[in-house]
């Protein structure tokens, strides 16, 4: 795991290695365990690396690494999990290794299978291969989007990183808003494309390589090798599903044990994180575990449910593990939002600062630990959301439905309203086709209820999910953090994709038959309150964790914001909304932000993701631009 960055220059002029060690300094905190420069092809091209010790501790492991014959070198960031098997089957075709690591896996398998080695990976990966015999860099992220690599042209200059903060280093490369991409997260509290708030700069798209030639005649290639495909096929019996899906979980914890360095696990005392955590608990006894809690004494109503130590500690307990928890107060987003804000870069998904804090925990002790994301979005965690998806006459339909659902900060008839300041030159952005577009890739003939569902689920693995691996990775690599998910392990994720959607979401009809007119209030909260997700993950689980557990309902990590912005936070809310001369005003009409943060002070309404976005956009202007 570690931090990867690189320039090519098509023009006359060469790569400075200074430019280069000042941009991998700049993501020295992704590998504070050395960082290394290499210059190629007469200087036209420079890879850097900085390296976060996982796997081969050793010197014969550090990057940039060349191949044998010297045609290739990498620069990687990642773990591939079944390297072992890839090193035998590479060693049978006459490769030879001197290190113990799986970047000199990565290599060797590319510089054998070219660009058919990703579909051989099972794991998360970031990396860039400089070819000197086609003159040319290879790219490719991991199929979920686990790892992040953003890239931009600034003049002649190509250049590539882990995070944007190193790309905006190069001299040529102007600082400039995205104000489209603005638009674009007001309406999703995220970004669904792959452009970013500053221009020019992209993130390349999980599951997809890019190919830039040196020279600049030819064309670059950008090319999807892999996508979810949520088709179900049943062909076995609920018990069968239930054993495969307990072997197939087991297997994908324990591949991600490996590790040469202290390894632990989140513990939120949910199903996800407590089932991990049961399984590395057979190989690793006494697992450290960490949780992060809220005080709330100062909140009412259902924000009280949001400190889960209780449960984390009660599994701790059944566990057997070492077991760290802090527990966040009012005042503590303030204290870490500029520091956040550097590293989250693009803000995206809901109030993130909560797991900043518990990253920084683990740290303290471990410098790899397990993650439960993924099991909501392959296993239909969130069913009151599902409902709102079906029952259309058309594929039309379901776009509108859930279009409508999804725009999280902003409903589109007020968003003229909001960006008032630039609305002439964001009018024409249609975030309504941003959304549409993300199914271009699938067969979208069928409108039965269970494909709607699939639908979702699919939506939701290409944009809810990768927002927060993206977020997840950017605050705990910021304290040399490796975080590892079992639950985008291939073999499972294969499983997941064609599970029927009755084993993964119950009483669906049921639940249909509410009122229209309750959806938003009684209905709202009675979704929210269902277990009718996971049903056969659950099941399974039951093998591995108590049923008080696996029958729990689902609960978000989230703080109670809500009453904070109204009560302990409200100072630093003002301070920002109420100030003339605040960053955001030269985007956002200061007259509709200040109303609706009003509404949410007054307990009329509760805004609090819109409020987050407010101060996090504020702090975004102040940094980047």
């Amino acid at each position: 795991m570690c931090g990867i960055v690189g320039i090519m220059n098509r023009g006359t002029k060469g790569v400075q290695r200074d430019l280069l060690q000042d941009m991998l300094d700049t993501i020295r905190h992704r590998g504070p365990d050395g960082g290394e420069i290499t210059i190629l092809h007469s200087g036209a091209v420079g890879l850097g690396h900085r390296r976060l010790a996982i796997l081969d501790l050793s010197e014969r492991a550090k990057q940039p690494m060349k191949t044998e014959d010297g045609r290739y070198t990498i620069t990687y960031n990642g773990e591939i999990y079944n390297y072992r098997e890839l090193r035998d089957e590479l060693r049978k075709c006459g490769y030879h290794f001197f290190s113990e690591s799986d970047t000199e896996v990565a290599l060797n398998a590319y510089a054998c299978w070219g660009v058919q080695c990703l579909n051989k990976f099972n794991g998360m990966f970031a990396f860039a291969v400089w070819d000197e015999k086609e003159q040319k860099i290879f790219m490719a992220r991991d199929r979920y989007g686990i790892k992040p690599l953003y890239y931009a042209w600034a003049g002649d200059s190509f250049i590539f990183a882990s995070e944007q903060k190193a790309i905006i280093k190069h001299p040529s490369f102007q600082r400039n808003i995205n104000l489209e991409v603005l638009k674009e997260y007001f309406t999703f509290q995220n970004i669904f494309t792959n452009r970013t708030f500053l221009q020019d700069i992209n993130i390349l798209e999980p599951g997809t390589f890019l190919t830039v030639p040196l020279d600049r005649k030819e064309k670059e290639v950008k090319q999807t090798y892999w996508d979810f495909q949520f088709q179900e096929e049943e062909n076995k019996s609920q018990e069968e599903y239930e054993e495969e899906l307990e072997r197939l979980f087991v297997q994908a914890v324990k591949r991600q044990l490996v590790s040469d360095v202290p390894l632990g696990t989140f513990l939120s005392g949910g199903m996800d994180s407590g089932s991990i955590a049961a399984v590395a608990t057979q190989d690793i006894p006494y697992i450290k575990s960490f949780t992060c809690g809220f005080d709330v004494h100062s909140v009412s109503g259902l924000e009280q449910s949001f400190d889960e130590r209780e449960k984390a500690e009660y599994l701790s307990y059944l566990l057997k593990t070492e077991h760290y928890e802090m527990v966040l107060k009012a005042g503590d987003m303030e204290r870490i939002m500029k520091r956040l804000v550097w590293h989250l870069e693009d803000p995206r998904i809901g109030q993130s600062y909560p797991n900043m804090y518990v990253d920084q925990l683990a740290s303290k002790f471990v410098k790899v630990a397990l993650s439960g994301a993924g099991g909501d979005e392959l296993f239909g965690g969130y069913p009151w959301r599902y409902y709102r998806s079906v029952d259309n006459s058309s594929f039309e339909e379901y776009i509108e439905k859930y279009y409508g659902y999804w725009q999280r900060l902003i409903p589109e008839d007020q968003m003229q309203e909001l960006f008032s300041p630039v609305w002439h030159k964001v009018k024409y952005e249609d975030e309504k086709a941003i959304f549409k577009q993300i199914f271009k890739g699938i067969n979208t003939s069928s409108i039965s209820n269970e494909q709607c569902i699939n639908y979702s689920l699919y939506m939701e693995a290409k944009t809810f999910l990768h927002g927060l691996l993206v977020v997840e990775d950017r605050l705990s690599m910021a304290y040399g953090l490796e975080v590892r998910v079992p639950f985008l392990d291939n073999d499972l994720v294969d499983f997941a994709m064609k599970l029927p959607v009755k084993y993964k979401i119950r009483n669906l009809n049921e639940r249909q038959r509410i009122d229209e007119n309750e959806i938003g209030t009684k209905a709202e909260r009675y979704y929210m309150k269902t277990n009718d997700g996971k049903f056969l993950l659950r099941r399974a689980m039951n093998r591995i964790l108590p049923k008080d557990i696996t029958k729990a309902v689902k609960q978000g990590f989230s703080a109670p914001d809500a009453t904070w912005f109204r009560g302990e936070s409200i100072d630093y809310v003002r301070e920002i909304v109420y100030t003339d001369s605040s960053r955001i005003y030269d985007y956002l009409d200061k007259n509709k932000v200040r109303s609706i943060v009003n509404t949410h002070i007054c307990g009329e309404a509760n805004k609090r993701l819109f409020i987050w976005s407010i101060l996090n956009f504020e702090e975004w202007c102040k940094i980047f631009l």
